[in-house]
């Protein structure tokens, strides 16, 4: 798994996030705070050590989700393991 296939990863959760059965602005602006963090530990993964609190929040996601948005949750969790790969 490279950063690429993180980014691959990315996209495809905001694709669901259109898709999904909807959220509500709270469930949203969490996933994409998610994302948005995820975006930046891989624009300075050269300058900066990983952040422990990045792996927590997929984590928590994944389990927020897990039963009211399967998809979503799987999702994340396909990101969690890749983040683990690469080494973040």
């Amino acid at each position: 798994m490279s950063a690429n296939d993180l980014q691959l990863q990315l996209e495809d959760l905001r694709k669901q996030l259109d898709q999904e059965p909807p959220l509500n602005d709270e469930e949203r602006a969490s996933i994409i705070e998610v994302m948005n963090q995820i975006e930046i530990q891989l624009a300075y993964e050269n300058t900066q050590p990983p952040s422990p609190n990045l792996v927590d929040g997929v984590n928590l996601a994944v389990e927020r989700f897990e039963v009211s948005h399967p998809t979503l949750a799987g999702t994340l969790r396909n990101v969690m393991q890749t983040l683990a790969s690469i080494g973040i």
